[in-house]
Parts: structure tokens; C-alpha cells; sequence
């Protein structure tokens, strides 16, 4: 429940459409839903602005499902990351309205276009950078916000980059995501005034260590305005360029 769902309950109940014990009801909810194998939070939206997201990892197609039920029931644009096939499946299976995507391994349930607002760019390094990319870009979109990808325009060819010069300048923010040395979002920090979100990807030949040659790249910046999230970690990402790309819309 949002804060907009609280007050179409309360114009309810002063209208009479809904009586004081139904609302009761309603609230009693909160803050969270116990399942006994996962209390489902849905005071979060009224907290932090948006619905709670599940983890699919380490949890059954099962489980999975009996949460995202539970949220979808109060919100719409339910996020389900790191989403496998099976996950999918039994999402399917179950009639809810959802839509998978495959290559982002991520789920939004009840999908619902929301407001567009300020503006979100996605950089990729490359091509390999797509999956956590895209997860990156469809959760922003899915939280409200207007988004822009630039792909494939690392820096073995800044040229690349350098094209998308005037819409890297027009962003909020930039959410930067770069696997080998990680060098991307050093680069767009010393070319705009806009905060940067690095996103360190386990993409790379042995060296990498699995991103971790990227993010310690990543912390180690010296262009300013540069913060880091943990390797593959789109979705994090996502949410701190929500916050500000909001943030900046309301004071503007």
C-alpha cells in the first residue's frame, strides 16, 4: 500500500463509500503480512516510495509466487529479480499478469505505465554489460522514471560515448555499468555535473576476479560525484537513480 492507496482509503471512508471496520481491515496488513517463510512488507512503499521487491534466488517458484501475489494485490509494477525460467513458469501458471524479461532475469508483475518523469540514462560499456543494464533500465522504468540507453560505448572507443555527449548533460543522473577495468563511469564523471551510479559487472577474462577488478576500479575513481554499488547489482542502482531523479523533478 502507497501513500496515494492510504488516501483513496481515508476519502473512502470519509465519503462513506467504505465503513471504519473494512478499513480497519485493511489496514491491519501493516505493516507486514505474515506468510510464516516470508513476512511481506507493505509498509514499504510508505517508507521508501516503492513497493517491496523479492529476490528469487534461494527461494522456490512457489514462494516466489505466494509474495508477489501478496504485494501485486496492493500495487502494481511488482518486481521480481533474478528470475529464472521457472520462475517465469510458474508465474504463467499462476494467472498473474506479468511480463518476464528473459536477458535482465526479471519479472514486473501487474505492468502498469506509470508517470515518465526527469530523466534516467542507462550507459553500457558493451554489449556482455547488457543483462545487468537492462535490469538497471527496466526497474527505473517500472518506478516512474523517463529512461535513455546508451549502449556498447565503452572505452575502447570513446568516440562511441562522446556522441551522446548533449543527452548525457540533459540526465539527472547516469547509471554507468562497465565489467573488465571498470573505467566507464571515471570517464562520464570527468564529462558532466551529474551525479554518476557505477555498476560493476562479472563480466572479463580471469584478472577480472568476477567484477572485482571493476569495482575496486569503480571506489578507487577519481572524478568526483562518482558512487558504487556491489558487482551485478542493476537493481540497486536503479533505485538510488529513482530516488534522485525524483527528488530533482519535485524541486524543479
Amino acid at each position: 500500500m502507497d501513500r496515494e492507496a492510504i488516501r483513496r482509503l481515508l476519502e473512502d471512508v470519509r465519503a462513506g463509500r467504505l465503513d471504519v471496520e473494512a478499513a480497519a481491515a485493511r489496514l491491519r496488513r501493516l505493516p507486514y503480512e505474515d506468510l510464516r517463510f516470508a513476512k511481506v512488507d507493505h509498509h514499504r512503499a510508505l517508507r521508501g516510495g516503492a513497493a517491496e521487491a523479492v529476490f528469487c534466488p534461494g527461494k522456490t517458484p512457489e514462494q516466489v509466487v505466494a509474495i508477489v501475489e501478496r504485494l501485486a494485490a496492493e500495487h502494481a509494477n511488482v518486481l521480481a529479480t533474478r528470475a529464472g525460467a521457472d520462475v517465469a513458469a510458474a508465474l504463467a501458471a499462476s494467472g498473474l499478469p506479468h511480463v518476464y524479461h528473459a536477458a535482465a532475469r526479471l519479472v514486473v508483475v501487474r505492468p502498469e505505465p506509470g508517470g515518465a518523469v526527469g530523466l534516467v540514462v542507462v550507459a553500457a560499456a558493451g554489449t556482455a554489460d547488457l543483462p545487468v543494464a537492462e535490469e538497471a533500465a527496466l526497474v527505473a522504468e517500472a518506478l516512474g522514471n523517463r529512461v535513455e540507453r546508451v549502449y556498447d560505448c565503452g572505452v575502447a572507443g570513446l568516440h562511441r560515448l562522446l556522441d551522446h555527449g548533449e543527452l548525457l548533460a540533459e540526465a539527472n543522473v547516469i547509471v554507468a555499468v562497465a565489467g573488465m577495468e571498470g573505467a566507464l563511469p571515471s570517464v562520464i564523471g570527468g564529462l558532466v555535473d551529474r551525479p554518476v551510479i557505477a555498476v560493476p559487472t562479472s563480466v572479463g577474462y580471469g584478472a577480472s576476479l568476477g567484477g572485482l577488478a571493476a569495482l575496486l576500479a569503480m571506489l578507487n575513481s577519481c572524478a568526483p560525484g562518482v558512487s558504487v554499488v556491489n558487482i551485478d547489482n542493476g537493481y540497486g542502482a536503479a533505485h538510488q537513480a529513482s530516488q534522485i531523479n525524483h527528488l530533482v523533478a519535485k524541486i524543479r
